[in-house]
């Protein structure tokens, strides 16, 4: 790895100074108003600014791969935000869900994987952690492979006290890959994990193959 990305900035959280902090909103969402200061890289300060701050909870997601039938598993649901989408609101998504404060990833994901999918996967590979808005969000996302038996799991399911209406679809890798970047795969989690699993795709397939 490159030198230049392993080397610190030289600042941390000890170089930001939070003078107030109001919540503005807090309803199924919450939204924070912070002002702030932080120090710049030339050894200066900067000028007291605002920021709203929308808090959310960390999150975990896995795509649903199985790689002995090579068939990759998706959701789709109902999203607000993508009213505008062309190809419609209810998006094309992996499997998510909030983890509470302490609790391990693996067992929200596996959680989340029963509730929205009906699937118990037989390994779960870690992808990467990322924050999905640091602009603007809390929110960060530990993404995994669900190695999986996907053959009978279609379906529709969720809870319906949380007004979930998610649909299980299983499809061929190949078809999913050559239509990676066609505007249906619209979401950054989604394209991570895919991107993640074209590449490790001939592996996994392998290495599933010597475990038979």
């Amino acid at each position: 790895m490159s030198d230049k990305l392993t080397e610190s900035s030289g600042l941390s959280g000890d170089d930001v100074e939070l003078l107030a902090r109001e919540t503005v909103y807090d309803g199924f969402f919450k939204m924070d108003k912070l002002t702030l200061r932080h120090r710049l890289f030339d050894g200066g300060w900067s000028d007291t600014f605002e920021r709203e701050l929308f808090m959310r909870p960390c999150a975990v997601a896995a795509l649903m791969y199985d790689p002995r039938h090579d068939l990759i598993g998706l959701i789709q649901q109902f999203r607000a935000g993508a009213l505008d989408n062309p190809h419609g609101p209810w998006l094309f998504e992996v499997v998510a869900g909030m983890r509470e404060p302490g609790e391990p990833t693996t067992e929200v994901i596996k959680r989340e994987l029963w509730e929205e999918a009906r699937v118990t996967p037989r390994r779960l590979l870690p992808i990467c952690d990322y924050y999905s808005s640091p602009g603007g969000a809390t929110e960060s996302i530990s993404l995994f492979c669900a190695i999986s038996d996907l053959r009978d799991a279609e379906g529709i399911y969720g809870l319906p006290e949380e007004h979930e209406d998610i649909r299980v679809r299983v499809l061929p890798s190949a078809e999913v890959f050559d239509s990676l970047y066609s505007g249906h795969f619209n979401n950054a989690a989604t394209l991570i994990c895919l991107q993640w699993l074209q590449l490790n795709h001939d592996h996994l397939r392998e290495d599933d193959h010597r475990q038979r």
